[in-house]
């Protein structure tokens, strides 16, 4: 079984997503985690368009990364440009490092709940996308 971190700024949105999707995927292949720089917990627009496509994450922890160092990953996949930059060192000595930004539902001031959800959606596929890709390309 493959070790896979999915790290992101808060765990709250992005490596929640991608969590749920390579969780599915990779049921038999890997054990999935996923942190965050910081914790803010679990973002409900991320666990209501989720559970649109057929995948419960409602259940899922928002952890920070601390919480892993004792864990050899072999794959560690950043899902935002700032968790890029600012991931802390982690002593998986032979993981593969993977980048992909996608762009944070949350930070666009919305107030209209339909026009959030296509936001948060837009989102959601393009990480089902990646991880689907990922999933091809390594497994």
């Amino acid at each position: 079984m493959k070790n896979i971190l999915i790290l992101c700024t808060g765990n709250s949105c992005r490596s929640q997503m991608a969590h749920g999707y390579l969780g599915k995927l990779l049921v038999k292949q890997a054990n999935i985690y996923s942190a965050g720089i910081e914790k803010h917990g679990l973002n409900p627009y991320a666990v209501l368009v989720m559970k649109k496509d057929g995948i419960d994450i409602s259940c899922n922890s928002s952890n920070v990364i601390d919480e892993y160092m004792s864990i050899q990953f072999d794959y560690i996949i950043t899902v935002c440009d700032h968790a890029n930059e600012t991931c802390p060192y982690i002593p998986s000595k032979n993981a593969v490092r993977i980048h992909k930004n996608f762009l944070d539902p949350s930070a666009t001031k919305i107030d209209d709940e339909d026009e959030k959800i296509i936001k948060y959606i837009k989102c959601r596929d393009e990480i089902k996308g990646f991880c689907i890709d990922f999933e091809q390309k390594i497994f």
